[in-house]
């Protein structure tokens, strides 16, 4: 494995974009309930307490979802959620304005299914 700067490394970007249906919306609002509530956070540290984040992901299934994905297991265990599909690319360089940390205005470099 090379290093950037590393003699013949290269900077690459990997983008991936996952299609899933939400089978049981209830499934997967309870599942990141339960794991918020076994979440080891000091909640006199943060600016909410337990009950509005609980009410919070429940009222707002795509934070659920986005709580539970990770992406070295994607929606793997999550309950209600059918993978269907996904596409994944690569490009050489910095990434995309869109992408980076500091955000930035979309590239209009086409991806995958743009050209």
């Amino acid at each position: 494995m090379t290093t950037e700067g590393a003699p013949g490394s290269r900077r690459l970007q990997l983008y991936c974009r996952i299609d899933i249906a939400v089978t049981d919306p209830a499934a997967l609002t309870d599942h990141a309930v339960a794991e918020l509530r076994a979440a080891d956070i000091d909640w006199a540290q943060e600016e909410d307490d337990l009950p509005s984040a609980d009410a919070e992901l429940r009222g707002d299934l795509t934070l659920a979802l986005a709580s539970v994905a990770d992406l070295t297991r994607v929606v793997d265990g999550a309950p209600g959620v059918e993978f269907r599909g996904g596409v994944c690319w690569a490009e050489t360089g910095p990434p995309r304005a869109s992408f980076a940390p500091t955000g930035g205005q979309p590239s209009t470099a086409p991806g995958p299914a743009d050209g």
